[in-house]
């Protein structure tokens, strides 16, 4: 069995929100530009309703779909995709023929919750503006802590936005040393 670096990207609202009925709820070409730079020739876990969500298969990109729907398949547009029942699985299918070293989870939020506890590194593009949202991210805990940020201006009716690579680390053994 190959290493393979399982890592989780977002984008998150300064209130926490990550989509809005199906969709993100901003307009912002540079996070979906940085979105397929990270994903690219990986396979992505994602859950059903982000499936559902993209315009069909993101090129260049396996896509892993967990779902606990039995009857849920190619009629529903899951054509190209691998469908998965638990975590052991999707993690197995998303290492077969993986060379690539990482393991893109791309949401939605229970499946970020599920992955989180296994994930090493997270991409977040940090919005700086509340948005209307029916799906939340918590902020991350002590045990992630920031190790690239890249800052961004308001543009128009662009917001303002942060590009964070967050690693996680023992709190404990990280005390006191700065």
């Amino acid at each position: 069995m190959n290493e393979t670096e399982l890592f989780l990207i977002y984008a998150r609202a300064a209130n926490g929100a990550i989509g809005h009925e199906g969709r993100l709820p901003w307009q912002l070409p540079a996070d979906l530009k940085r979105f397929k730079a990270l994903t690219m020739g990986k396979p992505m876990i994602m859950g059903r309703k982000t499936f559902e969500s993209l315009p069909g298969l993101l090129p260049g990109r396996r896509h892993i779909v967990l779902t606990r729907r039995e009857v849920w398949a190619k009629a529903n547009g899951s054509e190209g995709a691998h469908v998965v029942r638990s975590v052991e699985e999707a993690l197995s299918v998303a290492r077969e023929g993986n060379d690539t070293g990482a393991i893109a989870v791309v949401g939605g939020a229970a499946i970020y919750d599920v992955f989180r506890p296994l994930a090493l590194r997270i991409e977040v593009t940090e919005i700086h503006e509340d948005f209307p949202g029916d799906t939340f991210m918590k902020p991350l805990g002590a045990e992630w802590k920031a190790t690239a940020r890249e800052d961004h201006d308001a543009d128009g009716e662009r917001p303002a936005y942060s590009f964070v690579t967050y690693h996680r680390h023992d709190p404990e053994t990280a005390e006191g040393q700065d």
